[in-house]
C-alpha cells in the first residue's frame, strides 16, 4: 500500500528527495512535520466549516493554502524518506 501511496505522491516527494547527500535526520523532526500536517489540516476544516453558509469565494485562498500546506507536510512526514524530511526543515551536517 506504502509504494502504490507513494508512486501516487510521487511529484511532491521527489521535490524533498533529490539533492545533496548530507543532511541531518531526527526522529522528532517527522513527528513534528505530520503535528504540523495535522493542525493545518484541522484548520482548513474549520475555515470550511465556518465559511459553509457564505455567498462569496472568499474563503478558497485560505482552504487552498492551508490545505496545501497540510497536503505536503502529511506525504512528506507519512510516506517520505528521511532525506526528504531534512531536506524540508532545511537541515544540513
Amino acid at each position: 500500500m506504502k509504494a502504490v501511496l507513494r508512486k501516487a505522491f510521487s511529484p511532491i516527494l521527489n521535490t524533498f528527495e533529490k539533492g545533496s547527500s548530507d543532511y541531518a535526520y531526527r526522529p522528532s523532526h517527522r513527528k513534528i512535520l505530520i503535528t504540523i500536517g495535522v493542525l493545518f489540516a484541522f484548520l482548513c476544516g474549520f475555515i470550511v466549516f465556518l465559511t459553509q453558509a457564505s455567498e462569496g469565494f472568499g474563503f478558497l485562498i485560505p482552504v487552498v493554502v492551508f490545505g496545501g500546506v497540510s497536503l505536503v507536510t502529511l506525504v512528506v512526514g507519512l510516506l517520505g524518506t528521511d532525506e526528504a524530511v531534512a531536506n524540508i526543515w532545511n537541515s544540513r551536517k
